[in-house]
């Protein structure tokens, strides 16, 4: 009986105790630890700015040449990887239907231009209608433009060199008869070569704004070259990009080929807006919007979640914002994701440039 009142006491004690410490834990406020964050100062963006997208070399005038008639060939005077000049003759069909065609015209010609010249000066004196003056000059401009559109024929039997350059390829060899307008022969404009740059769409808007172009090939990489924008595509391609055309004059002192690797940097004004720079760590995304976690308080810090407007995303790890922030601002650079309205944090110090590791 004793050990049974024992047992009773000691179990009523103990669940007085439970109860005890139960009560007392939900009358106390839980525990909250300021969360550890790392600041930054947000800072103006000055100047200009510009982008850098990758390109290839390529030739400015890769143009297929053709003969403006047909014909068999007669010879073809130059090998591939030739250097002409412009005006050189490069290839020749055989003229001898065309040679007969164009001595006809010009025999047909001197003799309708003897006989209407004839009736024309007749006219002067009015001895003659002007019913037959009429015909006689559209004789003579008959006979003139055939006697033309055989020499042009004839002329056009010779393929000549546009510009100056390199040929790049022979489609056909001599003796082979090709129609008007089959290339022959390919050429490469020696005096520029291109590049082209894919642009996406927030650059397209903006290129009111570019200031200047520079080119870096890779074989060169401490040498910047001057480019001049040639032109820009008004429609996107599959994937939201815009190429634009980009030309560089050569230089005699410097080896550049088509097919080199390269990158294109466009430099911008600066915009009209107050542009501010923050780090991209900086920024919290939820449901298509950017914010960042604004610093507040003195003593006690705080921190604000605050919408910003992305103006440009660079490569160097920051970001260009257009509103929501100013320079001065402190805001959360790190740890941003563990944040929630209004909590308290403790900011990370800087590490010290002469106790590294805090070894001191």
């Amino acid at each position: 009986m004793r050990s049974f009142l024992c047992f009773f006491v000691r179990w009523g004690i103990g669940f007085i105790l439970a109860v005890f410490v139960s009560a007392c834990r939900k009358s106390s406020p839980p525990l909250e630890i300021a969360q550890l964050v790392k600041t930054t100062t947000v800072d103006v963006h000055q100047g200009d700015f510009s982008v850098t997208y990758p390109g290839i070399l390529k030739a400015a005038s890769d143009v297929k040449l053709s003969f403006r008639v047909a014909g068999p060939i007669h010879k073809i005077w130059v090998k591939e990887g030739q250097y002409v000049q412009k005006g050189a003759l490069l290839a020749q069909l055989d003229p001898r239907d065309y040679t007969l065609q164009y001595e006809a015209a010009a025999a047909g010609y001197k003799q309708v231009k003897g006989e209407t010249d004839r009736i024309i000066e007749l006219y002067r004196t009015n001895s003659v209608s002007e019913n037959d003056y009429d015909k006689a000059v559209a004789a003579q401009k008959q006979a003139w433009a055939l006697y033309h559109a055989r020499l042009n024929a004839l002329e056009d039997t010779k393929l000549k060199a546009p510009f100056s350059g390199y040929i790049q390829k022979k489609y056909f060899s001599g003796y082979e008869i090709v129609n008007q307008g089959v290339p022959v022969l390919s050429m490469i404009d020696d005096d520029y070569l291109e590049v082209n740059a894919d642009i996406p769409a927030g650059d397209f808007i903006r290129s009111g704004d570019f200031l200047d172009y520079r080119l870096k090939v890779d074989v060169y990489p401490d040498t910047l070259f001057a480019l001049e924008f040639v032109e820009m595509n008004q429609q996107a391609n599959f994937n939201q990009l815009f190429q634009a055309r980009f030309r560089l004059k050569r230089s005699k002192d410097v080896l550049l080929a088509p097919g080199m690797s390269a990158s294109v940097t466009i430099h911008y004004k600066p915009a009209d807006e107050k542009l501010s720079v923050i780090p991209i760590s900086a920024l919290v995304e939820e449901n298509g919007h950017s914010y960042v976690w604004r610093v507040e308080g003195s003593d006690r810090k705080i921190v604000r979640k605050s919408p910003v407007e992305v103006y440009r995303v660079l490569k160097d790890g920051t970001v260009i914002v257009s509103a929501g922030v100013q320079a001065g601002d402190v805001i959360v650079s790190a740890g941003v994701n563990a944040l929630k309205e209004g909590q308290e944090i403790r900011i990370l110090p800087p590490a010290s440039g002469s106790n590294v590791g805090h070894l001191l």
